[in-house]
């Protein structure tokens, strides 16, 4: 980087007053390969801990199958032979599936998927080449050594990501980012970015239009690094690591062409994000047409075997959960009936699906008919604009602020999906007063059946801005899966564990 443009960097970067200190680093341009070498540093332990569990893989199957055998001389040299190079096949396996590729780590499925398509193609190549060759493989060492490794090359990825993303939420190891649109595009992306910082995006700042910030050097807390034409000068001025492009009509087709070109003698990656990603974003599909790269949207399922599936797995796991927890519900029942007076559940009317009322159960947490009194509260709300919450309720009894801090007063719902009212996963069930001030964007969650967890629960729950509950509900509805909703019952363990949000 020339000494003109490092002046005219840090000119920028002390104009912009000490609030902005945090981004001086990268807006110098300062530290770029050491920014960058924890990259390689990630992927160099991914292989080294793929061999390894590949070789516990091999000796755990050989000695499965010949372990009684392994002081004699009954083991097949080929078994032998096989067992000691299948940490260098299963590495050779990866590298055909590109699961060391950096846009593939770190975030989203595809990491797992390609792990799983690597044991689907190595088995199918021992298969063909021991059938073509007439070669004597031992079928239970392989049949044994691919779905262990397999399932130990996903756990120590979790773990090595699940380490990455708590060391990104604490600031380190992350990379830069420029976000290029209107500021309304602008505004919701770098509030989303911020909010899911484990993502490891650190934004520095913005090209927006000429002219819409009317030559002021920041626009809602973030630099204006240039306007929608510079946007190739900025990255190289500023080294930037990723540059994620909104909806604008400025950046049609030949523009981000002309984009893409500039910045292929960079090291940046170009994001672009379809006006659909928040409503539809797992259902977002490209589709070859008529030469045409076109995003196809796929629709919401809200009926047929999924949903029936979903159903089947509801009922039964309640009804599991039931029968696994009943000792801990007698004993929570008498906690609540010893230590306050009044009934041991509360029952309270909630809008259901299709808008049709039910009584959810809960464990009574409060005082006799503290409902009652709940508009006399209303000042002291800590909640967002339209749900009421107070992280210090006097209505809370002793027994009941345990109960909710870990949110097992919730428990009894379990009966509610028995009944059909409820499901183990979906949008929080709202009160008549609630559901009245819903938008239309809003009332989508009413598609489905409210839920005893849903990402609301894994996001962060009372702490949540309505803004965000009406964003993460409709997210839900709109891309649910089964894959989805085990997910979310996983994440629910470590939400209720934190007690983050629980009051």
């Amino acid at each position: 980087m020339s000494s003109s443009v490092r002046e005219d960097s840090a000119g920028r970067v002390q104009a912009m007053g000490r609030r902005w200190s945090w981004a001086a680093p990268w807006l110098r341009g300062e530290g770029t390969q050491a920014r960058r070498a924890w990259r390689h540093s990630y992927v160099r332990r991914l292989v080294l801990l793929d061999a390894v569990v590949a070789a516990l893989s091999a000796l755990t199957a050989h000695l499965s199958r010949f372990g009684a055998e392994v002081a004699g001389t009954a083991v097949p040299v080929s078994a032998t032979t096989l067992s000691l190079l299948f940490p260098l096949v299963w590495v050779g396996a990866m590298l055909v599936s590109r699961t060391y590729e950096e846009r593939f780590l770190w975030t989203g499925v595809e990491e797992f998927r390609r792990v799983s398509a690597a044991a689907v193609l190595l088995l199918a190549a021992v298969g063909t080449v021991s059938w073509a060759f007439k070669l004597e493989v031992a079928r239970g060492l392989v049949i044994t050594a691919l779905p262990l490794v397999a399932v130990l090359t996903v756990g120590h990825r979790l773990l090595l990501r699940y380490r990455l993303h708590h060391q990104r939420a604490q600031g380190r190891f992350q990379q830069t980012a420029v976000l290029v649109g209107h500021q309304s595009g602008v505004t919701a992306l770098s509030e989303q970015l911020e909010r899911a910082r484990f993502h490891g995006y650190r934004v520095i700042g913005c090209c927006l239009p000429a002219g819409s910030t009317a030559g002021r050097d920041t626009f809602d807390g973030l630099p204006v690094l240039g306007t929608l034409t510079e946007v190739a000068d900025v990255v190289r001025r500023y080294e930037v690591d990723t540059v994620a492009v909104l909806p604008s009509p400025e950046l049609d087709g030949a523009a981000l062409r002309r984009l893409g070109w500039d910045l292929e003698t960079t090291q940046a990656e170009l994001l672009l994000a379809p006006a659909v990603t928040e409503v539809a974003g797992p259902r977002v599909n490209i589709r070859p047409i008529a030469g045409l790269p076109l995003v196809h949207v796929e629709r919401p399922e809200f009926t047929g075997v999924r949903r029936v599936a979903k159903e089947v797995f509801d009922r039964g796991a309640a009804a599991l959960g039931v029968l696994v927890l009943l000792p801990v519900l007698l004993g929570l029942a008498l906690a609540v009936k010893c230590t306050s007076r009044g009934p041991v559940f509360f029952r309270h009317e909630r809008i259901g699906r299709d808008g049709r009322p039910f009584h959810m159960l809960k464990f009574r947490s409060m005082v006799l008919d503290a409902d009652k009194v709940e508009t006399t509260l209303f000042d002291h709300n800590e909640g967002n604009a339209v749900q009421f919450k107070m992280r210090r309720d006097p209505r809370v009894t002793r027994v009941g602020a345990v109960m909710r801090r870990y949110s097992i007063d919730e428990l009894p719902q379990l009966f509610n999906v028995l009944s059909g009212s409820m499901s183990l996963v979906g949008p929080r069930p709202h009160v008549t007063r609630e559901v009245e001030q819903y938008g239309f964007d809003m009332r989508r969650r009413l598609l489905v059946k409210p839920g005893l967890t849903g990402l609301w629960q894994v996001s962060g729950r009372s702490d949540l801005s309505w803004d965000d509950s009406v964003r993460i509900d409709v997210r839900y509805v709109e891309n649910w899966t089964l894959s989805f909703d085990l997910m979310i019952l996983w994440k629910t363990v470590g939400a209720v564990l934190r007690g983050s949000g629980a009051y």
